[in-house]
């Protein structure tokens, strides 16, 4: 394959910039475009990192910075709403036993640790850019951004996310649907003692848990039923998510009176998106989000965009020729993935809702998570 091929990357989130290292260090020229003037700026307080995501990011040569910035730990932890610990199991380590099970961490430093790793391996960044449009034949992909400017790329990766624009451009009409609930979310100080997720079902919110994300933070949530948007303001979501989270003890009470500034909450619904058939068009492929997305009910979102990353760059990499057969095997390998862990995470969240006391959750976790120790 020569190495002179030409990529565009848009969007420059984990699959993005993943996907823009792998190809770089393949030899690839590889233009990244990111619609944010600063792409540190990444909304959300923490972000859980399973086993199966920290296997990909060694890959990339930035485990070292994930392990030194997050906080690892093998064990989750059941409680009652008051606090009492009524289980803790060993979670499974899906990246293999050489890796933690899990690794907490603040999602702004992820961000910047892959920003970092994109900008060292040469590839040409463009923030506050987008593309306006694309035309492409059997050849390539003719690109015309914001600026004004035009290129011509051999491929161009959408990771763009939950809305990309570019599958909308590219005639994918799949659109993220809401699976009914949603989530608050704040990063707060990490009480003493706590050194592991921990887990409340029932109580005024579906899901009450906590994950460390580094020696002296964490970030807390609480899953409830969603709402009307327009019947939340953002200037209550302090008092909204203080007033969950303030019906659940053991270290909840000293998290709740760090809930002050409703800037510091962030308040998202669950979606669910599966592209049915191929995942391109084309030149034009997505990865991550922009594919697929599920609730975070098993924390594999950024585990799964990490994957998409390293299985599309393998085999771009490996292969001679770039065409519908080799686009079409892409998606094929990932969507016998991806299908069961998107309809695990969209399940368990819809027992919750539907009040299904003897579902089998953790019988249903447990089969999907094993499935993701075998490499993607």
């Amino acid at each position: 394959m020569s190495t002179a091929r030409t990529v565009l990357v848009v969007g420059g989130g984990a699959a993005g910039t993943a996907v823009t290292v792998l190809l770089r260090r393949a030899g690839m020229s590889v233009d990244l475009i990111e619609a944010k003037d600063d792409w540190n700026a990444t909304a959300g307080s923490g972000i859980t990192l399973q086993g199966n995501a920290l296997r990909v990011l060694r890959e990339l040569g930035v485990w070292e910075q994930v392990e030194a910035s997050g906080f690892a730990f093998d064990t989750v932890g059941i409680t009652a709403p008051d606090g009492t610990v009524l289980h803790v199991q060993d979670d499974l380590r899906t990246g293999g036993d050489d890796l933690p099970a899990t690794v907490g961490m603040q999602r702004p430093q992820l961000q910047r640790i892959l920003s970092d790793a994109v900008r060292a391996s040469g590839a040409r960044v463009r923030l506050g850019t987008r593309a306006t449009s694309l035309d492409q034949d059997g050849d390539g992909v003719t690109v015309r951004f914001t600026d004004g400017t035009e290129r011509r790329y051999d491929l161009v990766i959408a990771a763009d996310g939950l809305n990309s624009a570019t599958r909308a451009a590219i005639g994918i009409t799949a659109e993220p649907e809401p699976t009914g609930m949603a989530i608050w979310r704040v990063a707060a100080p990490r009480p003493a003692g706590l050194t592991r997720t921990d887990l409340a079902y029932g109580g005024p919110a579906h899901i009450a848990g906590y994950c460390p994300t580094g020696d002296t933070t964490i970030y807390a949530y609480v899953v409830e039923a969603n709402r009307d948007r327009a019947s939340v303001p953002a200037d209550t979501y302090a008092e909204e998510m203080r007033r969950l989270a303030s019906a659940y003890g053991g270290h909840w009470p000293e998290i709740t009176r760090h809930i002050t500034d409703p800037a510091e909450v962030n308040y998202t619904w669950f979606d669910r998106l599966l592209v049915e058939g191929s995942w391109h068009r084309g030149r034009v492929v997505l990865v991550g989000d922009a594919a697929h997305c599920c609730p975070p009910t098993l924390a594999q979102g950024a585990a799964l965009s990490l994957e998409d990353a390293l299985v599309l760059a393998r085999l771009l990499t490996e292969a001679d020729t770039w065409d519908d057969a080799l686009f079409q095997a892409y998606h094929d390998r990932r969507i016998r993935r991806v299908r069961p862990v998107v309809e695990a995470s969209v399940q368990i969240g819809r027992w919750q809702l539907d009040g299904v006391r003897d579902a089998d959750v953790p019988g249903l976790m447990a089969r999907t998570v094993t499935m993701l120790r075998e490499l993607p």
